[in-house]
């Protein structure tokens, strides 16, 4: 086994000692490795396999971990630290309003969100992010011009939600102030980093999943799966199934054998129509075409999200054919 990397990290403890910890990249026979250790212990695998894209990021989840837990690698970088500038302060307010919100406030404002989505038929992440409704109890806003200081919200929200999110806010007492540069002082630098650490440690488990939902997806589809096989299988909605499937399929993937099962009973004629509505209205946006092939009568009979997913499939053939007459 040929070894391509290798950085030792260090964590000091209470007692005045230093724990260190190794950490490896490995090579044999095109098989990747990706190893930790601690003292004399038995070193730990991250990951094996094939795949140096899937390698870096169980590589970069682990370091996030550990830098997480305390370590500090001898050799830096490897996350592709950005130090300092104005995207510094924007997480330092985001930090600061996840570590100190008001939960009394939090709570408030997330059964408004929760009656405004409902009333909207919107997810609630549309009309506020949990980050937003953690910095608002944080910082208290009384005013528009307190509340257009949050990070995120802006004109439109305003608009939207500003004067009922202020009746809100205003019940409740606050310790700080506005402007809020004083964060940057009074946010401890160690509960900062940790923070850091841990939202990189997120993002690169997001990405282990994605890696394993991608690797999921092709082989369901190429072994003869079905849309509904798959929704069972990822037990994700069928929608963000959807999503996937049309970004594996800019990434150069040929889902032309799922298509042609998902659409075996779909008529010619309606076939023929769906083309024809995309070479007139273009292929961007669904809307129109769906309103022009089915017509408004039979929208209001049938399932609008069956009607869209089929729309969408026609569309990766449709664009895929634009594609090979156009070289």
């Amino acid at each position: 086994m040929q070894i391509v990397f290798l950085n030792t990290f260090e964590k000091p403890i209470e007692d005045g000692t230093i724990v260190t910890g190794k950490l490896s990249i490995c090579e044999r026979d095109g098989i990747w490795t990706v190893l930790w250790s601690e003292g004399a212990e038995e070193a730990v695998s991250w990951f094996e396999g094939t795949s140096w894209e899937e390698m870096l990021i169980g590589f970069r989840h682990g370091v996030a971990v550990k830098m997480g837990e305390g370590y500090t690698p001898v050799v830096d970088g490897m996350l592709e630290e950005k130090r300092g500038g104005a995207g510094s302060f924007l997480s330092m307010l985001q930090c600061y309003g996840e570590l100190h919100a008001k939960q009394e406030l939090f709570e408030a404002l997330r059964e408004w969100r929760r009656k405004r989505a409902v009333s909207e038929k919107r997810s609630a992440y549309m009309v506020a992010t949990n980050r937003m409704l953690w910095m608002i109890s944080a910082f208290v806003p009384y005013t528009t011009d307190e509340l257009m200081q949050i990070p995120g919200w802006g004109e439109q929200k305003h608009a939207a939600y500003g004067q009922e999110l202020l009746e809100i806010t205003v019940q409740h007492g606050r310790e700080t102030d506005f402007p809020l540069k004083w964060v940057t002082e009074k946010l401890e630098p160690s509960a900062y980093t940790q923070w850091m650490y841990k939202q990189k440690e997120a993002r690169y488990k997001n990405d282990m999943l994605r890696q394993q939902q991608k690797k999921r997806i092709l082989s369901f589809v190429f072994e003869g799966g079905s849309m509904e096989q798959l929704q069972s299988e990822l037990e994700l909605p069928r929608r963000e199934i959807m999503d996937r499937i049309e970004q594996l399929e800019t990434e150069g993937y040929d889902f032309e054998p799922l298509i042609a099962r998902e659409l075996a009973d779909m008529p010619d004629t309606e076939r023929e129509l769906i083309w024809e509505t995309f070479r007139q209205a273009g292929d961007r946006y669904l809307k129109p075409v769906l309103q022009q092939v089915y017509g408004e009568d039979s929208l209001k009979e049938k399932q609008m999200d069956v009607l869209y997913e089929r729309l969408r499939l026609v569309r990766l053939h449709y664009r895929k054919s634009a594609k090979q007459q156009a070289m």
